[in-house]
């Protein structure tokens, strides 16, 4: 069973989270982030992945140590989830679009960290949420999910399309990059044997 159970907690944020790499997509998610909990639901829908969040944050200053907590926590149910990552399909890459947003997500499942985020936001808010925690929830998820993930905008004026496409394309990658290659026997799809 590829599935992860992580419980975080800090000075900042208090985090369950479950994962479940083969589930239906059924997400429970209460962040205290109105967005952030939308973002989310659209990853369960479009990975297939079950998926539940819990975090009591300290929102009272502002969502950034939320954000950034669940990424982390979301990066390491990931690789706990996939163990020896043995017969994964390792890369993907998707290009979704939404209305005049068109946004192009390539994952490889690496062992290695890192984030090419190539968005340009216009708007600094969506509702009470800051923009700029997109990125900072990707940088968490890829530090302990240790994979590379690549983000480029090719398209796109709306800045709630923009993000929508970005988490909708990120589910799409990983649903992919996940999916087991039965043509590998189980073998970790790597010319050094191991990721």
């Amino acid at each position: 069973m590829r599935e992860a159970k992580i419980e975080r907690k800090t000075n900042e944020t208090d985090i369950s989270l479950s994962l479940n790499l083969d589930g239906d997509g059924v997400c429970d998610i209460d962040t205290g982030c109105g967005f952030l909990d939308h973002m989310l639901e659209l990853v369960s829908a479009h990975s297939r992945f079950d998926l539940a969040v819990k975090c009591k944050g300290d929102t009272k200053v502002d969502y950034h140590h939320t954000v950034e907590d669940i990424g982390i926590a979301f990066g390491e149910a990931f690789k706990k989830a996939l163990g020896d990552k043995g017969g994964i399909c390792r890369y993907a890459d998707v290009t979704i679009p939404m209305d005049e947003s068109l946004v192009m997500c390539a994952v490889d499942i690496s062992g290695r960290c890192y984030l090419l985020y190539d968005l340009i936001l216009k708007q600094a808010k969506v509702g009470d949420f800051d923009t700029e925690l997109v990125e900072e929830f990707f940088w968490g998820f890829c530090r302990k999910a240790e994979v590379t993930l690549d983000f480029i905008q090719l398209a796109g004026k709306n800045t709630h399309h923009i993000i929508e496409c970005v988490f909708k394309a990120f589910a799409r990658a990983l649903r992919a990059a996940v999916k087991i290659d039965e043509s590998l026997k189980g073998k970790v799809p790597s010319s050094k044997g191991a990721l």
